[in-house]
């Protein structure tokens, strides 16, 4: 299937379920609207308050607040996850020691978290930084050390036999086995950032989409809260679009799935 086609019924299906929200939100069925608008607002509303904003410009301020916690919890939980995970998988004897203390801090909730880093980091950027940190950082660790750790048996003898440095087999071995896995957990790690930074917000915060939503809710304005979870949604895709462009430019060498390069 070409991408146009694939765009093409990624669109309908969106289409569709706009439609059905709007007719369900204000069309009687048998008597009842099964969407209260009350509780569900509708799509019109909804984008009517995304135009406003937009248009207003009050926006702008909270989804740059927002775009630079994200980012930064992205960067350093993805650069941690990838430089703890692969040296964990480089060294069994660490890996075995620390294995219970890694499983018992990524069990910790992160809600209860928050509140935490807020204490000790201030309601700025910071703790929101920190809370999305702690989501991203463990769903790349241990991709990334599954990756390593899946290295061809096969493909490390054959390095070797051909007298390959430990540093050589990093790079032409470890590291691309490790790609594949890396972008996979960047991909749903985008998403975790996100939510981090605007959980952070929503607990306490003057700015940021999460501060947004927090304001509409407490207004019982659902159509505010749903316009700012669709722009959320909006931001989430166009930073998983930039992963993909960088996945594309690394990942150059891996054959598709049709078998050509």
């Amino acid at each position: 299937m070409s991408r146009v086609s694939l765009l093409a019924l990624q669109v309908l299906v969106a289409i569709v379920c706009i439609v059905l929200w709007q007719l369900l939100s204000t069309v009687p069925v048998f008597g009842k609207i099964l969407l209260p608008p009350f509780f569900f607002s509708n799509p019109v509303d909804v984008f009517e308050q995304i135009v406003k904003w937009f248009v207003s410009g009050v926006i702008w301020k909270h989804l740059w607040i927002t775009l630079v916690e994200s980012i930064l919890a992205f960067v350093i939980g993805s650069l941690g996850g990838v430089l703890i995970g692969f040296w964990f998988a480089r060294q069994p004897l660490v890996a075995a020691v620390f294995d219970p203390y890694v499983k018992m801090v990524n069990a910790l909730p992160r809600v209860v978290l928050a509140p935490i880093f807020a204490l000790w980091l201030g309601l700025g950027i910071w703790s929101k930084v920190a809370l999305g940190v702690t989501l991203v950082f463990f769903i790349v660790f241990f991709n990334v050390y599954q990756g390593v750790k899946e290295v061809s048996r096969t493909v490390l003898d054959n390095g070797r036999m051909l007298g390959m440095s430990e540093g050589q087999l990093m790079r032409h071995v470890y590291w691309p086995s490790a790609l594949s896995w890396m972008f996979s957990s960047l991909h749903t790690s985008v998403g975790f950032a996100v939510v981090g930074a605007v959980v952070g917000e929503y607990l306490g915060s003057a700015a940021g989409l999460g501060y947004l939503i927090q304001q509409a809710e407490g207004v019982f304005d659902v159509a505010g809260v749903f316009a700012g979870m669709f722009v959320l949604s909006a931001f989430v895709i166009l930073i998983d679009f930039g992963v993909t462009l960088v996945e594309r430019r690394l990942l150059v060498w891996r054959p598709t799935v049709d078998g050509r390069g």
